[in-house]
């Protein structure tokens, strides 16, 4: 099969038949093989019907439904696991992600060798305060941790070779770094391409401004767990070594300057009356805790399961 197309969606049943319909005409006109895979993200308007139907009636269709509103992570995790093409295409369901897109994506992935491409909407119609601005700012951001010169993470559209989806664990809210996840399992060409964004033409957006908020969090997690992940104790134990060490150096100049005015015969403060003491103290406590956290990561860390999983990309004569 040459293409998997995952459409991740939550109330969008104005939208459903427009968007398989305009996505079948594409993939026949290119003559591909392919499978639309419709997850329902617990949608509370009639998106299932729809799809049921459209199933009946086409044996392209695929669907997936959840029980409840899990987020776009989750449906992506799910119509990643049961897709079969060799390109798996993402995209969202309102329409405004065009599938005139498809067959340029899947020749940059087959032909150029990609194994990622994101799509990138250039010229958008969103509010420019309420999205255009903190979108810019977040992709900065996200430019700057990751390494990968994207300029637009979050766009829905998005084209992987089949091994990279095998290959990644999409969950939380962490769709809006997938590129990111695939570099960290080791897939290193990831590239763009302009695309088309449309004006929503049914509905309304399902995201806020909070999403903004909460995908630094996730970034700053993703970021820790990809560099100090398997190696805890490099970020606490130095930290926590630092901390600790300044200070022990902050007691003893605290000591040493009582003790000096001890050996001069002069008056000398009270120890417990300097506010420094318990800077210092607390510094030194809050660094052997950091450090014990260190450790108790690592024990963890060299109990756990998946601490020898290593991605192979190819062997010879290992049977």
């Amino acid at each position: 099969m040459d293409i998997s197309v995952v459409v991740p969606l939550y109330n969008e049943e104005e939208s459903l038949p427009e968007l398989f319909a305009w996505i079948k005409r594409v993939m026949e006109a290119h003559q591909f093989t392919y499978e639309v895979i419709f997850v329902n993200d617990g949608s509370s308007d009639s998106s299932w019907q729809i799809i049921e139907n459209l199933a009946k009636e086409n044996p392209t269709v695929k669907g997936i439904s959840f029980r409840r509103n899990y987020g776009k992570s989750a449906a992506l995790y799910c119509g990643f696991d049961r897709a079969q093409g060799d390109v798996v295409i993402t995209m969202d369901a309102d329409l405004q992600d065009s599938p005139d897109e498809i067959p340029e994506l899947y020749r940059m992935v087959k032909e150029d060798g990609y194994d990622l491409v994101s799509g990138w909407k250039k010229k958008r119609y969103d509010s420019k305060l309420a999205k255009n601005l903190p979108s810019k700012l977040f992709n900065a951001t996200t430019r700057l941790i990751s390494g990968i010169k994207l300029h637009d993470f979050n766009c829905g559209l998005k084209a992987y070779r089949k091994n990279v989806v095998k290959s990644i664990e999409v969950y939380g809210e962490m769709h809006r770094y997938v590129p990111y996840l695939a570099k960290n399992a080791g897939f290193k060409k990831i590239g763009e391409k302009v695309v088309i964004h449309q004006a929503r033409k049914y509905g309304t957006t399902k995201f806020g401004l909070n999403r903004f908020v909460n995908g630094y969090l996730d970034l700053l997690t993703l970021w820790f767990l990809s560099t100090f992940g398997k190696k805890p104790m490099h970020f606490f134990g130095v930290v926590g070594s630092l901390m600790f060490l300044i200070g022990f150096v902050s007691v003893c100049f605290v000591g040493g300057n009582k003790l000096s005015h001890i050996l001069d015969g002069t008056s000398a403060p009270l120890v417990a009356n300097s506010p420094y003491f318990y800077l210092a103290l607390t510094t030194m406590v809050i660094g052997t805790q950091l450090f014990l956290c260190g450790f108790l990561g690592e024990m963890i860390a060299r109990s756990s399961s998946e601490r020898n999983d290593y991605k192979l990309d190819s062997t010879i004569n290992l049977d």
